[in-house]
């Protein structure tokens, strides 16, 4: 299939600059049949008990440094974590950065250039584990997606953090979870709606545009997951059962998808996943799936298309850009049923 397949026009105001308040307040499109237009919180009322939802419990980090390289002034954004010390970013303006140039970021805290590969960097930094942590919690900045086009400010800091986020590593958010308050959480407990954690700690990568005509030649970015052992027996035994699975985002789902076997079940899972969702991929584990809106020609919006069908998916869309939904990591959701 082509990119140009997966395009569609969308005017710039719909994009979202700040979430609502409160957080389940947000419109939800569930896609069934037909197309209804709600809320968030009416997602207890769409579920029912012996439905699992799986979240994801990433933490996202201030991963966007700013430090200069003698006199240039140098960018850094985070991307994957390879150690206890390294990372691969992605760094402004990166053409001239060589293997040994420094990044002085503070007095104590700089990063040396220890690979390049296209437009990625890998940077070895002075300091490492809980120590870099620090660092970065006292140098660095929130990630705001690249289409948010404001700086971060504080509240970003609060907003851009899921009510499930308990692991760090991410360097974006995984959105749908920014939709769930404790009321939300509350009225899904008392319908008998449970929820297990996974972790995929997402990286910038999940922002990269497709820049090839044929998808089949894209090449996915890597990010590190986990699925314990209780969490693939909790969704084995509801499958068994007949419940659904409810993917919170795109996220868990590729983790989900990643560890899922042939026959349907889902094995523990550690390590990392570069799996590329498009349409023909026959999902293994995932039922139902709460997303955000979804960028034009993105690898997200060719994962959405292969799990609810192009068609419908594009009906959708159109449908929510004429109903003013807001779209991307601060907009609205919408509700997916698998097709097949």
């Amino acid at each position: 299939m082509k990119t140009a397949d997966f395009d569609f026009d969308l005017p710039p105001d719909r994009i979202a600059e700040h979430p609502v308040k409160p957080r389940d307040a947000a419109r939800l499109l569930d896609v069934a049949e037909r197309l209804h237009d709600r809320v968030v919180r009416d997602l207890p009322e769409l579920l029912g008990p012996g439905d699992l939802m799986v979240v994801n419990d990433t933490r996202v980090i201030p991963a966007r440094l700013e430090g200069r390289r003698g006199e240039v002034r140098v960018e850094i954004t985070l991307h994957k974590r390879e150690g206890e010390r390294e990372w691969v970013t992605f760094a402004r303006p990166g053409k001239r950065l060589k293997p040994g140039d420094v990044i002085a970021i503070a007095e104590d805290f700089a990063a040396e250039v220890v690979a390049k590969d296209g437009m990625e960097v890998r940077l070895r930094f002075s300091v490492g584990g809980a120590e870099l942590m620090e660092a970065l919690h006292r140098h660095g900045r929130m990630p705001l997606p690249p289409y948010i086009r404001r700086e971060a400010d504080a509240q970003d800091a609060e907003d851009y953090q899921t009510v499930f986020a308990s692991r760090e590593g991410a360097v974006a958010a995984p959105t749908a979870g920014l939709h769930f308050t404790p009321e939300l959480l509350a009225a899904l407990d008392a319908r008998g709606i449970r929820r297990v954690p996974v972790t995929l700690h997402v990286g910038a990568g999940t922002f990269l545009p497709v820049k090839v005509d044929d998808i089949a030649e894209h090449r996915m970015h890597s990010e590190w997951g986990e699925i314990s052992p209780e969490t693939a027996e909790a969704i084995n035994a509801t499958h068994a059962a007949g419940g659904r699975i409810v993917s919170v985002g795109t996220t868990a789902l590729r983790i989900l998808e990643t560890a899922g076997r042939e026959d349907g079940t889902l094995a523990p899972f550690s390590g990392d996943t570069d799996i590329f969702i498009t349409p023909g991929y026959r999902f293994k584990i995932v039922d139902l799936l709460l997303t955000n809106f979804h960028l034009p020609r993105s690898t997200l919006f060719m994962l959405v298309c292969a799990f609810a069908g192009m068609d419908s998916m594009k009906a959708a869309y159109a449908h929510a850009i004429a109903g003013n939904y807001r779209f991307f990591s601060y907009g609205d959701a919408s509700l997916l049923r698998r097709a097949s």
